[in-house]
């Protein structure tokens, strides 16, 4: 496995961890297969779209500030990583009024897990691996962790739920670092 397509791959799973924490909660609930697939695709959908959208800016801010422009979207990954990890311990209370499985809580609980993906997408061009290749890989992760999620909701409960949020801002976090090091000693 090439260097490149495993940082795609250690992005992709920091951000299942956030979709895997929305969907366990969900599933506390219970949840038909078909409103598993349904959640699933519109999950993978809004990270799929908004790492385009973060790319978009990428690119735009690549050809404003040249090479300084990866350091940037690494930082974007420290920057959300911190982000995710102080509002996995907030207790907003909101998302237990909404029905996170259709309409309007569906398209709110779709829009919060991606909002990171936006700058994700403004860094993934710098890791090295075609946008295709990079926007497949979060796609299939983020269904299968929403399955997960979803199926496993009922067992493991809000503590699984607080604590996959944390720990997948932790890794977006540390990602950055990493990925900050390594291009600055040009490796990978």
């Amino acid at each position: 496995m090439s260097a490149a397509f495993f940082k795609v791959l250690v992005i992709a799973l920091a951000l299942a961890l956030d979709v895997f924490a929305v969907s366990v909660g969900v599933g506390v609930r219970g949840v038909t297969p078909g409103r598993k697939v349904i959640i699933g695709i519109t999950f993978a959908c809004a990270e799929v779209g908004m790492n385009v959208l973060g790319a978009l800016l990428g690119l735009l801010a690549g050809r404003l500030i040249g090479a300084a422009a990866g350091y940037f979207g690494f930082a974007a990954l420290v920057g959300l990583g911190i982000y995710m990890m102080r509002e996995s311990r907030s207790d907003l209370g909101v998302a237990s009024r909404l029905d996170l499985t259709r309409g309007h809580g569906l398209f709110l609980a779709a829009f919060a897990i991606s909002i990171d993906s936006l700058g994700i997408g403004f860094s993934i061009l710098y890791v090295g691996v075609p946008m295709p290749i990079s926007l497949i890989v979060i796609a299939c992760i983020s269904v299968a962790s929403t399955f997960l999620g979803l199926t496993l909701g009922r067992w493991l409960g809000s503590y699984a739920e607080r604590n996959a949020a944390f720990v997948g801002g932790l890794l977006l976090a540390l990602t950055g670092v990493l990925f900050t090091v390594l291009k600055a000693l040009r490796i990978g």
